[in-house]
């Protein structure tokens, strides 16, 4: 083939495209695939075919066909500088043509042209997009290795509707915004480019020009697969679509759970601080290492579930994982997103769930994360009162933009998929309902009733709900709400927000307040203890004691206690008793059961070394029998959420400061006596009523000597009389020790 000169190139090019090559030069262009790539052109009133290129770093390309028998084409260069271009004989395929690049520094590169692939994403990709019904958008958006038109490379796709231009930049392009513009996709605001011949493990970021701003955004991708360890911010390209699982058995059998009737005990963790590596400078567990370690650890306390605080991305560790920048991607901090899978899939093998903590309520203003994504405030309001969280001076994500909704919705389904997590546990879902939540008069704007609700909100948590329960049966949705908003664990057909559970918080503090107080005290105060039953069976309750009670000066467990250590250790196992007993699924914050002295703190490893002593190793020996005795005992755990498995025997013996009440099983007759002494005082002789004649065995003490106590009981069980009391049928006579809790089951 005969090839133009330079000069008659140039001049060709310049006047078809007048202003365009100046712009793409600029990086300023939306649609770089109007003059990049093969062309087809009007060459002098006759079909010209032209493969162009701007490569602003060449020295001089070349294409080089894949048909080994054809010669190398030289592209010409012309103007504006970082151009170059070839006539050819037919318009080529992409799989048919490489381009061998000189670069100015004497290297060379060879590899497909970008430009002559066709759009990876389909029409009706874009329709479910724009429509906020895009629910595997995390399978389309965000980095993708794969093979396009018969090429291997990465897809690479944002949203970014606000912008002029869009350009995928990293350690493969000089992280020049000029070498990988991207192509609009019209109205929906999603930029898309294949990259062909990348690989795994790139670095890389969008580069994103605002249309009122000369000055280009640097930002990671929301819909990352990983991203880099922190305080580096870039995205990481990765696949993990090869990893082997091994759990099919406990996800069958997970799709048949209610689990509403099952066991759930819950340990909640910070992967950071539970254990550390004090000989290697204090670090992390790896979440493999984290596997050979807490499972076993997990499994030995009888818990059912671990509860992990956000293992989203996020660049603070101080914030726990709470402000998220990667709301698709495990952080590095443990290693890889394998290495997370691997984790979880260990879990599983052992029989034990994961949940995991997920903040949709709101996002940091971290420069390279979602704040004025696109020059706009896109995943937010542009309104203060509505889009600036004054609490934890944050950003609240928009709830009225289908597209906000469905990035959110992805990432929740995304860790199920994905990962398969077992629950999410939704943070700060009160700061989501109420438009004036932490705000004074005149600093919010009311709902277009007039109202606090942020109905936008609302419908977003019940999509939320809807579609994790019916993609993934048998999992947990999980809410932080703090407030008295109805139904909130309740179906969205009744008007409910759709959560399987929800937190306790009122118990939670109501009984912190209790066991608090000098027992001498606790007499003007009973009714802390058993205020709760007025309302537990409104919502499907998950009995908390989370780490938001251990820090920011509110001491330890064991620290809020009362009285000398003794009656410490004794006052925290009547309350963990206690709240074994109570209706509720249970969840205890790492720490609590060896007896933490001090407040948690995510920069240090818990307090492993109390367990040299008895008192911490009786706690930790008596909060694993108390799960396995809820495990094992269903009237402890079937029937939590309505009457039929609770009955009070005494709830009005506030001078001695004692409580009694039945927990049943769905068979009525399957029952657990448990009644409680909150003085150190020991009650000898003390008379409960009791359902049943027979024999009543004493299946946990907590004054037990091996769990530390004084050893005070009833020789493993005691027979019935046939002396009604307390409105009972029968009655049995026990012995109560000091600041205990006792667990009786009837051998009829």
């Amino acid at each position: 083939m005969k090839n133009q000169s330079s000069a008659s190139i140039a001049e060709s090019t310049k006047s078809v495209y007048p202003e365009v090559f100046d712009k793409v030069a600029r990086a300023e262009w939306w649609n770089p695939f109007e003059v990049l790539g093969p062309q087809e052109e009007r060459r002098k009133g006759q079909a010209a075919f032209v493969v162009r290129t701007y490569l602003p770093d060449a020295a001089s390309v070349v294409v080089v066909p894949a048909d080994t028998t054809q010669e190398p084409i030289p592209m010409q260069a012309i103007e504006p500088p970082g151009f170059f271009e070839a006539q050819v004989p037919k318009r080529l395929a992409p799989e048919a043509y490489c381009l061998r690049v000189t670069h100015s520094n004497g290297g060379v590169s060879e590899s497909h042209d970008p430009y002559a692939f066709t759009p990876f994403l389909s029409e009706f990709d874009l329709h479910l997009f724009g429509e906020g019904k895009l629910y595997q958008a995390y399978e389309k958006l965000g980095a993708h290795p794969c093979k396009h038109q018969g090429v291997n490379g990465v897809n690479f796709a944002v949203w970014a509707p606000n912008a002029m231009r869009v350009s995928v930049v990293g350690d493969f392009n000089g992280w020049d915004g000029r070498r990988h513009p991207m192509r609009s996709r019209g109205g929906t605001g999603i930029w898309e480019l294949f990259i062909p011949d990348l690989a795994e493990w790139e670095k890389y970021k969008y580069e994103i020009r605002p249309k009122d701003s000369e000055v280009p955004l640097l930002k990671a991708d929301p819909y990352a697969t990983q991203a880099e360890l922190r305080p580096n911010t870039a995205s990481v390209v990765r696949n993990v679509s090869g990893y082997q699982w091994k759990d099919s058995d406990w996800l069958q059998a997970r799709q048949s759970h209610d689990v509403l009737t099952k066991p759930i005990s819950i340990y909640e963790l910070h992967l950071g601080s539970w254990r550390r590596v004090p000989e290697e400078g204090g670090r992390w567990l790896t979440y493999r290492e984290l596997a050979e370690q807490l499972i076993p650890y997990v499994k030995e306390m009888g818990f059912t579930h671990i509860e992990l605080m956000p293992v989203v991305e996020h660049p603070f560790d101080g914030s726990w994982g709470y402000q998220s920048t990667g709301y698709f991607a495990p952080t590095r901090r443990f290693g890889t997103a394998e290495d997370f899978m691997a984790f979880v899939d260990a879990c599983h093998q052992a029989n034990i769930g994961v949940i995991m903590d997920w903040a949709p309520a709101h996002f940091p203003d971290d420069p390279h994360g979602l704040a004025w994504f696109d020059g706009t405030h896109l995943f937010d309001h542009s309104d203060p009162r509505m889009g600036y969280h004054p609490e934890w001076k944050s950003r609240i994500f928009n709830y009225g933009r289908v597209e906000v909704r469905n990035f959110l919705i992805n990432s929740a389904l995304m860790w199920f998929d994905r990962y398969h997590i077992d629950g999410l546990r939704v943070d700060a879902v009160a700061s989501m309902l109420y438009l004036d939540y932490a705000r004074k008069h005149g600093e919010w704007v009311p709902n277009r009733f007039g109202g606090n609700e942020n109905l936008e909100a609302v419908e977003f948590l019940k999509e939320l709900n809807v579609m994790v329960h019916q993609e993934h049966p048998g999992t947990m949705m999980i809410a932080e709400e703090s407030t008295a908003w109805g139904g909130v664990s309740r179906p969205t057909y009744v008007g409910g927000l759709g959560f399987t559970f929800k937190w306790n918080m009122g118990w939670m503090h109501d009984t912190l307040n209790y066991f608090s107080e000098d027992p001498v005290h606790r007499r003007y105060h009973h009714h802390n203890v058993t205020f709760g039953l007025v309302y537990a069976f409104t919502e499907n309750f998950v009995l908390v004691l989370s780490h938001d009670e251990v820090v920011h000066g509110k001491k330890s467990l064991l620290d809020k206690m009362p009285g000398d250590p003794w009656q410490r250790f004794a006052n925290l196992r009547s309350l963990y008793g206690h709240m074994w007993a109570h209706p509720g699924k249970k969840m205890l914050f790492m720490g609590g059961e060896i007896g933490q002295w001090w407040e948690w703190n995510h920069e240090d490893s818990l307090q492993w070394h109390l367990l040299d002593y008895e008192p911490h190793q009786g706690l930790q020996k008596y909060v694993a029998d108390l799960n396995r005795l809820y495990v094992n005992e269903p009237a402890l755990h079937q029937v939590d959420f309505d009457w039929t498995g609770f009955q009070w025997i005494d709830l009005h013996d506030s001078d001695q400061s004692t409580l009694s009440y039945i927990r049943r099983a769905k068979d009525q007759t399957d029952q657990i006596v448990c009644v409680f002494n909150f003085t150190p005082v020991p009650r000898e002789g003390y008379r409960l009523g009791v359902p049943m004649g027979g024999y009543y065995q004493e299946l946990l003490n907590s004054d037990a000597e091996i769990y530390g106590g004084s050893n005070l009981g009833n020789g493993g069980g005691v027979n019935a009389e046939e002396t009604p009391w307390h409105g009972q049928s029968h009655s049995i006579v026990i012995t109560l020790p000091p600041l205990s809790a006792l667990f009786f089951k009837p051998r009829p």
